[in-house]
């Protein structure tokens, strides 16, 4: 293996574990929500909308300093990033009022809104066009292995044993962490410092890339994927303990199975994808994950949990559709070197009406009709993604030229 290659390898290690503990920091608030929120005397709506304060920021500044990325370098925007929002997990675990908690979200909100935009950036420039699914589908998964399989299960362990308030604060270790390894080891891309980045650009230049159609339909996407993601994981761990009347660490298990299962999608089918093309794969994705809401709504499943875990473990395709819709399909589709603003696009629309407005409506929506409501809204998410995968136009380098 040469030098190159093995770069490549170490790189694709290091920004996995960063990711995974950015979606570990950004994951722990909504399973550790059933522990908390009785000390604060919190409602299903004032839940949501310590989600949708967090998505929020995050989408502003995920789009803001991807852009800024583009510009001065991945490096300078990242590392720090990683260390401010591991030392506000840490500030999570101190809080003690509802206000004092939307605060610390609001700020982690944009702590790690860059982690994301700059991350895939970062990874999509810095793979070879035949290991780019690969790469991107390996490094997204990590939220689903460490923040959606690990992170339930550790939260809630350790809250259900020594406190919730632990439980953050073992959270926001491993991203001091990941922080030095970054500044070591992670080197800036070459396509980025070939092209001296973009100085000369303008904002108008920047905001051109929606001009594209895939960048666009990547934006509404994105939406309805994370609309299907955030109110999944807001509001599923309240109906499993307060509808199906599950303890809290049974919702910590069902949800580590199904975040399992999006690891496992997640690190394969991208790369897949490199061969079949990124539209093929979406629309399949979509119509399979739809499952994952609607299995939790089934009263009788309950009453044989190893078959609801397994059927949440081999139907979530959250993460591979993730590196697709939101990383692959619109840095494929804008400029070269515009990668960061493109993701930062689509992460921003994504964030603000599927992660932002969906959990506010369906927290409103909860306390009238129950929470039932909120996983059908979640699987009507994911029924709009397929929609909108059908007028995707293929980018994937090797589908294309074979088509």
């Amino acid at each position: 293996m040469d030098q190159a290659r093995r770069y490549e390898s170490s790189l694709v290690i290091i920004l996995f574990f960063t990711w995974g503990t950015v979606f570990l920091d950004r994951m722990s608030q909504l399973y550790l929500a059933p522990y908390f929120a009785p000390e604060f005397h919190l409602t299903n709506e004032q839940i949501g909308l310590l989600a949708s304060v967090l998505a929020i920021c995050w989408a502003g500044s995920t789009f803001l300093f991807g852009a800024l990325s583009d510009r001065f370098g991945r490096r300078r925007i990242l590392i720090p990033a990683v260390l401010l929002f591991s030392a506000l997990s840490w500030l999570t675990g101190m809080a003690h009022s509802f206000e004092q908690l939307l605060l610390i979200r609001a700020l982690m909100g944009i702590a790690e809104g860059p982690c994301w935009s700059v991350i895939t950036a970062l990874i999509e420039e810095s793979s070879p066009p035949e290991r780019r699914g690969r790469n991107v589908g390996g490094v997204v998964s990590a939220a689903a292995l460490v923040g959606l399989a690990v992170a339930p299960v550790l939260t809630t362990q350790v809250a259900a044993r020594v406190g919730w308030r632990w439980a953050f604060f073992v959270a926001g270790v491993p991203g001091i962490v990941l922080g030095l390894l970054l500044w070591k080891f992670v080197k800036e891309p070459q396509r980025a410092a070939a092209t001296g980045g973009h100085g000369g650009a303008s904002v108008r230049d920047y905001l051109s890339i929606i001009r594209f159609r895939n960048v666009w339909l990547a934006c509404l996407g994105s939406a309805g994927f994370m609309t299907w993601l955030f109110l999944l994981n807001v509001f599923a761990p309240l109906y499993i303990t307060e509808v199906a009347r599950q303890p809290g660490t049974i919702a910590g298990f069902l949800l580590g199975a199904t975040g399992l299962g999006s690891f496992l999608l997640g690190f394969f089918l991208p790369s897949l994808s490199d061969r079949v093309g990124r539209k093929k794969m979406l629309y399949s994705l979509a119509a399979l994950s739809s499952v994952v809401p609607l299995a939790l709504l089934v009263p009788a499943l309950y009453g044989h949990l190893w078959l609801l875990a397994a059927i949440l473990l081999v139907a979530n395709g959250g993460q591979a559709i993730a590196s697709l819709i939101i990383v692959l399909v619109p840095a494929e589709s804008a400029p070269a070197g515009f990668a960061g603003t493109a993701i930062g696009l689509v992460t921003l629309v994504g964030e603000i009406m599927g992660a932002t407005a969906a959990p506010a409506l369906g927290g409103a929506l909860a306390e009238r009709f129950g929470l039932g409501t909120a996983l059908w809204l979640s699987a009507g998410g994911m029924g709009f993604l397929f929609l909108v995968t059908l007028l995707l136009r293929e980018t994937s380098p090797f589908a294309r030229r074979t088509a």
